[in-house]
């Protein structure tokens, strides 16, 4: 059974990013989907300080929720995260999280699914939404679609309540999900993951060049 990771970047447990995740975990588990959902939003979280402690010891120099999640994190076959939108962009609590969740694990993430959430009250959620998946673009991760950007709307859990098409925005990401893992699933069976060259390439340009 695949399992999959949410983690609820919002401080409030019961607001509308949670009832957001809470729709597509449902849905996630009536297709057969193993799921844990997590809030992170809450919590006390600094940024990385670009130590690169992380790089010889396997885990980030701040014990934290980061470390707790890694191991999660790497046992996951797909992840979502949901914030709501503060100043058009995500909580910096789940972007703090995430820069160093990202950063500190080694592990390949290729082919784990990967799908962000946003909630907001009137804008600032596509912005939101952009920011979120690059975490996933830049780690091999497909990100999930749906039948419209991956939002809600609402300013209290009441009104999140009330946005049908947000919510079945929701329930459409979570099949759609289902299905990518379950496809995933299968072709790493039948052809394995996709071949990687053995250097990483990385360009840089001196001044004077």
């Amino acid at each position: 059974m695949a399992y999959v990771l949410l983690l609820n970047g919002s401080p409030h447990k019961n607001g509308c990013t949670a009832t957001a995740l809470e729709e597509v975990r449902q849905t996630l588990e009536a297709c057969h989907v193993e799921t844990e959902l997590i809030q992170v939003g809450h919590l006390n979280i600094r940024g990385c300080i670009a130590c690169q402690s992380c790089s010889r010891t396997g885990h980030c120099v701040f014990s934290d929720i980061v470390n707790d999640l890694a191991p999660k994190f790497e046992a996951a076959d797909g992840l979502v995260v949901g914030s709501p939108v503060y100043y058009g962009s995500p909580n910096a609590t789940l972007l703090a999280l995430l820069d160093r969740l990202f950063y500190s694990t080694s592990f390949d993430k290729t082919m784990k699914v990967g799908a962000s959430v946003v909630s907001c009250r009137r804008s600032g959620n596509t912005a939101s939404f952009d920011v979120l998946n690059k975490y996933f673009t830049i780690s091999g991760m497909p990100v999930v679609s749906s039948q419209y950007w991956n939002n809600i709307h609402g300013f209290v859990a009441e009104d999140a309540h009330k946005d049908l098409e947000g919510l079945q925005t929701m329930r459409t990401l979570a099949r759609n999900m289902a299905f990518l893992l379950s496809s995933i699933q299968l072709g790493k069976e039948r052809f394995g993951l996709p071949e990687k060259e053995t250097a990483h390439a990385f360009t840089s340009f001196s001044d004077g060049l």
